[in-house]
């Protein structure tokens, strides 16, 4: 199996991007943020964020198409689409299924396998697109259209003023913590030699609460161990990663069970899972008939992760669900234009 470090070798993760022009239709373009609004409500059943109408803004200036919410034909069921660009790419808000009360929805870049994070919240991702833009002394068209969350997120100038060495210190120090900011500095390290920093760095990128939930920084760290030959200690770091849900891990299932020197045995176990048997197996050891529909959803979403294959699976998710008592989850997620 071709072992592919996508983090450490090629940087940011474009190339694992979904093309979504292929296998479904034109989706309907939206020219304000109310129909995205209304989804989050009704049909997601969570709290939208305040400042989404200025980022709805801000990535149409940019050049994309601000899209239907309900346009997700072939993409990950938990996603709710912003916007896509000329390459096919597709924005979106990741609506965890079980998430507590008060946490905000992540937004993501939705691949093939499943999503990448590019920011924790509606209002970190506008913060790091105006500082981006501040930084190639642009005339601040996005600082214009994010209008008065530009306003409440950023001065323009300060960038310039701080006096950084580079934008990825800006926004590690005063924005926040981002997956390909981290993984660069990492690249940086290797490039100048300076393995410890790089070490320290990977290790650091999986700190407890840092990415809750996400198996990508796991993933990173087994690369950056691997390529310092430290590969028991990889092994166990992509252990790690794949008890994560698979569609978080950034890169194909196959590449971390390389690592991870897993062939198909994790994909035959869940499928075990997933059966009448597996089902009454946990149930006898006592565990509560909705946890058990709950660790089945999860387990058909990783395995609908390794091909991209979500549609196959959509129905039973929402069974699932359902037997959980989460009605609304399973309604959201079978929504479709």
């Amino acid at each position: 199996m071709k072992l592919g470090v996508v983090g450490v070798v090629n940087g940011a993760p474009s190339a694992t991007a979904l093309s979504l022009h292929r296998g479904r239709a034109r989706v309907k373009c939206y020219s304000s943020s109310s129909g995205h609004m209304s989804f989050i409500k009704d049909i997601a059943v969570t709290q939208a964020p305040e400042h989404l109408h200025y980022l709805l803004k801000m990535l149409q200036t940019r050049g994309e198409t601000v899209i239907s919410p309900g346009a997700r034909q072939g993409l990950i069921p938990l996603a709710i689409p912003l916007s896509e660009n000329l390459s096919g790419t597709v924005t979106a808000l990741l609506r965890w299924p079980t998430a507590p009360p008060g946490m905000e929805m992540p937004v993501v870049e939705v691949c093939k396998h499943g999503v990448w994070l590019l920011a924790k919240n509606v209002d970190q991702y506008i913060h790091r697109i105006l500082v981006e833009e501040d930084a190639t002394n642009s005339h601040g068209e996005l600082y214009d259209a994010s209008s008065d969350a530009g306003k409440k997120l950023y001065r323009r100038g300060d960038f310039s003023e701080s006096l950084m060495a580079n934008l990825d210190i800006y926004l590690l120090k005063k924005v926040g913590l981002f997956p390909d900011v981290l993984e660069r500095k990492v690249k940086r390290h290797f490039e100048e030699g300076d393995h410890v920093s790089a070490l320290v760095t990977g290790e650091f990128y999986t700190k407890k609460d840092l990415f809750p939930g996400f198996g990508r920084p796991f993933v990173f760290n087994a690369e950056v161990l691997l390529k310092v030959g430290r590969n028991s200690e990889a092994k166990d770091a992509a252990r790690v990663a794949l008890k994560s849900p698979w569609w978080t891990l950034g890169c194909t299932y196959q590449e971390a069970a390389c690592i991870a020197q897993w062939e198909d045995e994790q994909i035959e176990y869940i499928k075990e899972k997933v059966t009448e048997e597996g089902r009454q197996e946990d149930l006898k050891k006592g565990k509560a008939p909705a946890q058990v529909a709950l660790d089945e959803a999860a387990f058909l979403l990783d395995l609908a992760s390794v091909e991209g294959t979500w549609a196959d699976y959509l129905e039973r998710i929402a069974e699932c669900y359902k037997e959980a008592g989460l009605n609304e989850i399973a309604r959201f997620v079978l929504y479709r234009d």
